[in-house]
């Protein structure tokens, strides 16, 4: 039972805090569930890019899915290995595309022909041999948000089957390009297991069209994306998402990446803040607290749901209250008609599930610091992040401050 009046207490708020023994229980299921072929797990690092989080998993023996070369730099501080990082993402740079080769990662996920154009050009320019793999786009529906949804033609995502095989024809005659993976990643918090397997089933085919033109893939990389319970969604189990998986591969020697992220941190996370006061407009209730969109968005961004407890001083009746914060700005809220007692000046409320994709979206908007970050391992609680402090948020600008 984790104690948020001694966390709040020490650490002040607002704070995040992580218990990094669910972390464990997340990832090991996940791995065991893959346990019938060769895997990779590779921790997505823009779910929770804290060192200290990334580090927990590579001691692990996880590897780490990037989006950018500062998160490829998180993954080396942490003490990930080069052959276990993957550097992801749409719209990389020239400079991060020439590091990552640097680096010697395992492989860059190549998300359109401009971009193995560039790759190949700087690999070249290095006199270097570059390991790829393609994001192909199976342009199936993953039924979840629209904002999340990354498999389809109308998100800017991967590209269709077509077009990666040029892609893969074009890598194979090169000599600075090695295609070693395929990739494919049809959304986030996904619930339903058919397009999953939909999915896969389309790519495994195109793993084997490749073969028989001659260009032997090693990795099929299936992204992530494993949904997890918010509110009242019915996830679904490793073993299942595996056992779907698996069931495409059939006659492929191929190691399986997977890059979880929300299914390792969402539920390990909390998002602690103070109540400052009450107050009703006409019939309205507002419960003010000292955390704002700054430090948790999602709920301001896609409307997501969060479960909000109250450590209250004294439980009354529960009535519909919105939970906003100190930002200037009517999306700034934590909740809306969410059912609450009577809540004093200092009562503590618990933002639950704020494990994946919290800090990290945070920002200094209203020149308002983060909050600190704590971590929980077998009861111990240690700060793994301090607050903000003013003299932060103004450190790279008063140099250059006009006289």
């Amino acid at each position: 039972m984790i104690n948020f009046k001694e966390l709040a207490s020490t650490y002040k708020t607002p704070l995040y805090i992580y218990d990094l023994n669910y972390m464990t229980k997340q990832y090991e299921e996940l791995k065991e569930a893959f346990k019938g072929r060769k895997s990779l797990m590779a921790y997505a690092i823009k779910s929770n890019s804290n060192l200290s989080i990334i580090k927990h998993f590579a001691d692990l023996g996880s590897g780490a899915d990037c989006v950018s070369i500062g998160e490829v730099r998180r993954a080396f501080l942490a003490g990930i290995p080069s052959y276990k990082i993957i550097f992801s993402g749409v719209g990389k740079s020239d400079d991060e595309i020439r590091e990552a080769i640097q680096k010697d990662i395992l492989y860059i996920n190549v998300e359109s022909e401009a971009e193995l154009g560039r790759v190949e050009l700087i690999a070249k320019e290095l006199g270097a041999t570059c390991r790829i793999s393609i994001r192909v786009n199976p342009n199936i529906d993953p039924l979840t948000h629209p904002y999340i949804s990354t498999g389809l033609h109308d998100n800017k995502f991967g590209v269709e089957i077509d077009t990666a095989k040029r892609m893969y024809i074009r890598a194979n005659n090169s000599e600075h390009l090695d295609p070693v993976g395929i990739h494919f990643h049809i959304g986030s918090q996904l619930t339903e297991l058919k397009p999953i397997y939909e999915s896969a089933e389309i790519v495994a085919d195109m793993v084997r069209s490749l073969q028989n033109i001659k260009i032997e893939l090693k990795f099929f990389d299936i992204g992530g994306g494993l949904g997890v319970k918010y509110k009242d969604e019915v996830t679904i189990k490793p073993y299942d998402y595996a056992q779907a998986i698996l069931g495409t591969l059939k006659g492929l020697d191929l190691t399986v990446v997977c890059e979880p992220g929300r299914f390792l941190t969402a539920n390990a996370g909390y998002f602690l803040t103070k109540v400052l006061y009450e107050k009703q407009n006409g019939a309205k209730r507002f419960v003010v607290v000292d955390g704002g969109m700054n430090d948790l968005l999602r709920p301001s961004l896609y409307k997501a749901y969060h479960k909000i407890e109250a450590i209250s001083q004294s439980r009354t009746d529960e009535s519909k209250a919105d939970v906003v914060g100190p930002v200037c700005e009517s999306g700034d809220f934590f909740a809306k008609d969410c059912l609450l007692p009577i809540l004093e000046h200092n009562d503590l409320l618990v933002v639950h599930s704020a494990g994946a994709y919290g800090f990290g979206m945070g920002s200094n908007y209203n020149t308002r610091g983060r909050s600190a970050e704590v971590a929980l391992k077998d009861g111990v609680a240690r700060l793994i992040r301090r607050r903000e402090e003013f003299e932060d948020l103004v450190a790279l600008e008063k140099e250059f401050l006009v006289k």
